[in-house]
């Protein structure tokens, strides 16, 4: 279908463009979304009549568009969610919950000028644009955090610490070179480490040997005993 665009579409074309697009995207959104005409010789000539009303709106509500820009592009949009130790949220972020925390800081915007590609599941800071106007794009910082005070450290770029379930890791076990001084560590320190073992089981095997005769000797004595 080939239709008029009464405003800049992004990839599309500028005001007073005639381009042809698929059916279902006319009918479902630039047509009732007042975007476009059907491209006829009637809606031509409207077009033409009524271009500098057309043009002197689209330049009235970009100039209001960037009045909001100023005050939103690079704001902090605080969101409070709760997570797991790891980070990941229960459940997700969408472009209703920035809307309405949006609309809860005076900033008021229809969800379809939301730009989010995929629900937000994980702390941290995301980046979100926002079409204040065809012309007029903002960026936003959504910060997702489970306390105010979480969200203060996210945008002062302090790392969030997560608790780690093992009691011991890497940093925790012991390394022989920072208990020793510097060239103090023994060559043969594996190999005594070794020999005191195997001295031990040494001294196990000769205490069980000894036991061992003892119970011979008293055997021998209770049968000598017996036979007198």
């Amino acid at each position: 279908m080939e239709v008029i665009l009464l405003e800049r579409i992004e990839k599309l074309g500028q005001m007073g463009d005639v381009v042809k697009v698929k059916d279902g995207f006319a009918r479902n959104f630039l047509l009732p979304q007042k975007k476009a005409l059907r491209a006829s010789d009637n809606n031509l000539a409207y077009f033409e009549k009524e271009k500098v009303t057309l043009e002197a709106n689209n330049l009235k509500q970009k100039q209001e568009a960037e009045v909001i820009l100023e005050k939103l592009d690079n704001f902090n949009l605080i969101i409070i969610r709760q997570a797991g130790e790891t980070g990941q949220l229960y459940g997700s972020v969408n472009t209703n919950d920035i809307k309405t925390a949006l609309d809860e800081n005076g900033f008021i915007v229809e969800k379809n000028q939301i730009i989010l590609n995929k629900p937000i599941k994980e702390l941290g800071i995301h980046n979100v644009s926002v079409k204040l106007h065809p012309e007029v794009q903002a960026t936003i910082s959504v910060i997702v955090s489970r306390t105010d005070a979480e969200a203060e450290t996210f945008i002062k770029g302090d790392e969030i610490k997560i608790e780690n379930n093992e009691n011991l890791t890497e940093e925790d076990t012991i390394n022989i070179e920072e208990v020793f001084e510097d060239g103090a560590v023994p060559e043969n320190i594996g190999e005594e480490i070794k020999d005191s073992s195997e001295e031990d089981e040494d001294e196990k095997d000769a205490e069980e040997v000894n036991n061992e005769i003892i119970s011979e000797a008293n055997k021998s004595e209770r049968e000598e005993e017996g036979v007198s």
